[in-house]
């Protein structure tokens, strides 16, 4: 009984993926045709310089910094993270609707790249989408936060990564609140929460 409650569950998150993505609110895209990415994918996996802002634990501003490209094979990715993080950041993949551990997180602090550490959102810009993700309507600084068109599907879309490790982190939407009417709709597995600690 209880492995056929756990694949019932499976089947309804699966399904419950496939109608928000088909309804235009899935943050990833599944994996990728390699026609469409190829070049893409060879540019982002260049050695490079970034300048990213920098920013405390707990959320202050330090910052801007010039740093190197975080490159690494899948194999050093692998021992690095876990098969859905993996699944969703280097492979562009999608975790199913309501199941991340973010996506009703409201405490305060900062949202960091699970895979180098990046300072990537503010607890300041989150809000309740409705969709299943974390949704914020501003990344933490728009340096730390690369965009890119995504044509996968056969759909066009804003895909939002990482800007010092290319991490896919999920889309980008313009049906969110004000001042920027920008909806950042992330994969929790992307991310790694860091909570602000209380003033002493």
């Amino acid at each position: 009984m209880e492995s056929l409650s756990a694949h019932l569950s499976d089947r309804r998150s699966f399904f419950l993926a496939v109608a928000a993505f088909l309804s235009g609110t899935a943050c990833g895209s599944g994996a990728r045709g390699a026609d469409s990415t190829a070049s893409a994918d060879a540019k982002r996996r260049a050695p490079g310089i970034v300048r990213l802002v920098d920013f405390s634990d707990s959320g202050k501003r330090i910052g801007i910094v010039t740093t190197e490209k975080v490159i690494k094979s899948d194999d050093e990715w692998k021992r690095q993270l876990t098969p859905e993080q993996f699944a969703v950041t280097r492979k562009k993949g999608t975790e199913p609707a309501f199941t991340g551990k973010y996506f009703k997180l409201h405490d305060k602090g900062i949202y960091r790249c699970v895979c180098c550490g990046n300072a990537l959102f503010s607890s300041d810009t989150k809000f309740e989408s409705g969709t299943g993700w974390p949704s914020f309507w501003a990344p933490i600084a728009k340096e730390n936060v690369a965009e890119e068109t995504d044509t996968s599907f056969g759909m066009t879309r804003t895909e939002a990564l990482c800007a010092k490790c290319d991490a896919h982190l999920g889309h980008v939407f313009p049906d969110g609140p004000m001042p920027t009417g920008q909806r950042y709709c992330m994969n929790s597995a992307a991310l790694q929460f860091v909570k602000s600690e209380a003033p002493k």
